[in-house]
């Protein structure tokens, strides 16, 4: 098959797991905004870079604060998250709808209690582009379902009760579905 160029700001084949960021306002009430630029790097430890473009809420508590949770966004938890990733932080009605909150247990951050993978996380530096802002922050603590960290169970049965959800190209996609193979097993396949 041809491979064809395409436009850098293309990303439709790049699927990106859905969080919903948490941070408290001044007056206590927590406040989740939905975001999809988060993965891992590591700088002496392992720790997780937020990316957050345009102006929102979320954006300035965290910079205020200096902490924020990420709860992982499953399949039932999807529409109350597209609810959030499609008002405005600063609508100060988006928040009337709220699922039920705990509080983190190592920081002042909401946690989802129905997320099965919630990071406690605080920012250790803050490098600014253009029209976005990328946070490192340092994994503090993860709040996990217990079946989440259960290895008699295989990874393959425990993402699919998770059921994560992932998005490219304005679709959600779910990863609960059979697995292919796993990590070593499809270089066996490669002659040399």
């Amino acid at each position: 098959m041809a491979k064809i160029s395409t436009s850098m700001k293309c990303n439709h084949f790049c699927p990106q797991s859905l969080f919903l960021y948490g941070t408290y306002r001044e007056d206590g009430t927590p406040n989740f905004g939905l975001f999809c630029w988060f993965s891992y790097y590591w700088d002496e430890d392992l720790g997780v870079m937020a990316c957050i473009g345009d102006t929102k809420l979320t954006k300035d508590l965290i910079r205020k604060n200096g902490v924020f949770s990420a709860n992982l966004v499953t399949k039932p938890l999807l529409p109350l998250a597209d609810y959030y990733g499609n008002h405005a932080g600063y609508d100060p009605e988006k928040m009337k709808i709220l699922p039920e909150v705990m509080h983190g247990a190592v920081l002042d951050v909401p946690i989802l209690k129905d997320s099965p993978w919630s990071y406690e996380l605080r920012v250790k530096k803050e490098l600014n582009c253009q029209d976005g802002d990328i946070f490192l922050c340092e994994i503090c603590n993860v709040l996990a379902d217990e079946y989440c960290l259960d290895e008699s169970i295989p990874i393959a049965a425990r993402m699919q009760k998770a059921a994560p959800v992932v998005t490219t190209h304005e679709t959600y996609f779910s990863l609960d579905q059979t697995p292919l193979c796993g990590w070593g097993e499809p270089q066996m396949q490669v002659k040399g």
